[in-house]
């Protein structure tokens, strides 16, 4: 059992993907392809948003959801799910904008740390009780969601701290340019990249597939999981915390509503790029485009003019549809384990 398990990871170079299927038949293209289209179609009615502003605001959009998408990734590859990052968020935020307005002084550098640190702890909770307790993922998240933005209203008492009660470089600092591009950017840019080798190259990320293709067999080999879900939602809770510091300065404002739903927003991103609720099953790419998908959307749609109203039922209809495109994927799909020593190579009767 072991030793199949094993093997069965080796055999896939891009966990989630067939060995030998054509390009045109992968998620990640036809996901690329369709937001181009997209934005051409947009454009094509409203020319504005082909301009280089309009693009380097989509961008400059997208880099918090890319972030939060991709740290949703890896809780989901272990079969769970993050309930909590729009209330860490906005807790996060919430606390980097009292601490700010209180002590106007210190550097940037020192918001942003407490940021994450905040974040951190928070997500720490939330995988120490779903690794070392055991208790369900979404019952877990959805308490801690109550919990956060509850504490959001207690710290706040309610009142918003705006940008006159905020340093000028606390709230400079995420559309502030390096190369031309925003703060915003190169941050989501360095996620990527982060996440991406975590996912790929290093013994935690393939930890996490392994976890999410098949717990048993994954603690059968001696994966220590609950170390593994501990410090992965960990890192969600840090990118979120992240996220919090960026969100608020960018808007220059903190409230108890700051990113309200956020949440749904980010798991859609990673169910519209192929991430299976399931786990064990998901790329880098296809969050990073499922993120940019959602956001031509939400940056189109008020540029034609349409109704918020409509943006949130189309959203939901592409969620649908990707969830339609998930399930049909794994219909037929079976994993190939690579021969030992020359023996010949087996299929499995299990799914995917």
């Amino acid at each position: 059992m072991a030793l199949n398990f094993l093997t069965s990871l080796r055999a896939s170079s891009a966990p989630g993907r067939e060995a030998g299927e054509p390009l045109w038949q992968r998620r990640e293209p036809l996901l690329a392809l369709l937001t181009v289209v997209l934005i051409l179609l947009v454009g094509l009615r409203a020319p504005v948003f082909l301009s280089a502003q309009s693009m380097d605001n989509l961008l400059t959009d997208s880099a918090i959801t890319v972030m939060l998408a991709l740290a949703q990734m890896l809780v989901i590859l272990t079969r769970g799910i993050d309930l909590s990052v729009a209330s860490n968020l906005a807790l996060s935020g919430m606390m980097s904008a009292l601490l700010a307005m209180h002590f106007p002084a210190l550097p940037v550098g020192v918001f942003i740390l407490m940021a994450v640190l905040i974040g951190l702890m928070l997500g720490l909770l939330n995988g120490w009780l779903i690794g070392y307790l055991e208790l369900p993922p979404i019952v877990v998240t959805l308490g801690s969601m109550s919990v956060y933005r509850g504490m959001v209203f207690v710290l706040s008492g309610g009142a918003w701290v705006s940008s006159r009660n905020m340093p000028a470089d606390f709230i400079a600092f995420p559309l502030a340019r390096l190369g031309g591009l925003t703060h915003l950017v190169w941050l989501g840019a360095l996620a990527v990249v982060a996440i991406w080798f975590l996912a790929r190259h290093t013994r935690f990320g393939r930890d996490l597939y392994a976890i999410g293709n098949d717990p048993a067999a994954a603690a059968y080999v001696g994966i220590a999981s609950r170390g593994r879900l501990l410090w992965t939602y960990g890192l969600s809770g840090a990118m979120a915390g992240l996220a919090g510091y960026l969100w608020v300065a960018r808007y220059a404002v903190a409230y108890t509503e700051i990113a309200y739903g956020f949440e749904l927003t980010v798991i859609a991103a990673c169910v519209i790029g192929g991430v299976s609720i399931a786990g064990g099953v998901g790329q880098v790419s296809g969050a990073v485009l499922g993120a940019l998908f959602l956001s031509v959307i939400n940056n189109a749609l008020p540029i034609m003019r349409i109704s918020p109203f409509w943006q949130s039922a189309l959203t939901g209809l592409v969620i649908l549809c990707a969830v339609v495109l998930n399930a049909r994927g794994k219909q037929g799909r079976r994993k190939q384990i690579l021969p030992l020593h020359g023996q010949k190579s087996v299929i499995t009767g299990s799914r995917a």
